[in-house]
């Protein structure tokens, strides 16, 4: 990625800055000689995710809720751009707790909406999610065609893109969406209940314990590198193309792989660190409900618009993330 698409010299905040998303983005960011405003309640998000930053002169965090307006206009005042990454995610958590998650996912992002608007950030650049794609069975998964939702979770995050689009054409705002799929790296946890599929299946191996495949292991995702979602973020932060503000991108490798192949390559990758991994078989659970069995994103429209180009396939970051699993949970 050329300099001329790095966000660099600006005034950034990161909402769910704390989290494995966000610390990302904000140790990218003060890499580039940025002004970062780490904003998170710490619900989801870790203070160990950021120690390493809290005595960078250029790095504030604002511990706060985006539930609530005041603070959400004391985040922003002063900023250039709004990275929005908080929010609860899971669909499982959704379907428990749908109220919450409305609560968050909606009002919160209505907040930082307002909240910029009112301070006159042009740029706002927020996490939305391939759940939107619901009971569509179409592969790979287009922008424009989208299925019902099959969750809370998607459900929010669907509303999230209609008022993005809203506030885009009536308060003149560049917003842009970023479909994330499946984002695994470096600080995603694998503690608790809802915890993503990559760094559980890595701690069960590390432990020598057999992880849990909900199903029969056949349901594909388009697991997406951390890089590869920083990249993005500093494309739709930077693009001057009009035709790219007021839209949602996938944010994916464009590529497929089944939970059994998943769990197979994983075993190998760790199986260097421990011989005895290479022993251990996984155990079939039942599906869980909201699943989406297949995902595989078209990257065609990021490409062409952003001229977004991943700079790891599933596979290269699968290496570099079981590198950092085995330095912390090992």
């Amino acid at each position: 990625m050329s300099g001329k698409n790095r966000i660099a010299h600006k005034k950034v905040v990161v909402t769910g800055g704390a989290g494995f998303i966000g610390s990302n983005l904000c140790e990218e960011l003060l890499s580039h000689n940025n002004h970062v405003v780490c904003f998170d309640n710490l619900s989801t998000g870790f203070k160990e995710n950021i120690l390493h930053l809290l005595d960078h002169p250029s790095f504030e965090f604002l511990e706060g809720d985006i539930r609530d307006l005041d603070t959400c206009k004391r985040a922003v005042s002063g900023a250039d751009i709004v990275l929005h990454q908080a929010a609860l995610g899971s669909v499982p958590r959704s379907i428990h707790d749908p109220l919450t998650t409305n609560s968050v996912n909606i009002d919160g992002f209505l907040n930082m909406l307002i909240a910029a608007r009112d301070e006159g950030i042009k740029r706002f650049v927020y996490a939305a999610s391939s759940s939107t794609y619901g009971d569509s069975t179409e592969l790979p998964k287009v922008e424009e065609k989208i299925g019902n939702p099959l969750s809370p979770y998607a459900v929010t995050k669907y509303v999230n893109e209609l008022y993005a689009s809203v506030f885009s054409k009536n308060y003149g705002m560049e917003v842009i969406g970023l479909r994330y799929f499946n984002v695994f790296g470096r600080r995603q946890s694998p503690s608790g209940a809802y915890a993503a599929v990559i760094p559980k299946f890595v701690e069960a191996f590390i432990r020598l314990e057999a992880p849990v495949i909900n199903g029969d292991g056949s349901f594909s995702r388009d697991f997406t590198y951390i890089d590869n979602v920083i990249e993005m973020n500093h494309l739709a932060a930077t693009t001057e193309n009009p035709e790219a503000i007021g839209e949602v991108y996938n944010t994916a490798c464009g590529e497929q792989m089944s939970l059994n192949d998943l769990a197979n390559e994983l075993k190998t990758l760790l199986s260097a660190f421990n011989p005895e991994i290479s022993n251990i078989e996984v155990i079939h659970g039942p599906e869980r409900k909201g699943d989406i069995p297949h995902s595989l994103a078209s990257i065609e429209k990021a490409r062409r618009i952003l001229q977004y180009n991943p700079s790891h396939s599933v596979s290269q970051g699968l290496k570099e993330a079981i590198q950092w699993y085995w330095d912390h949970l090992s």
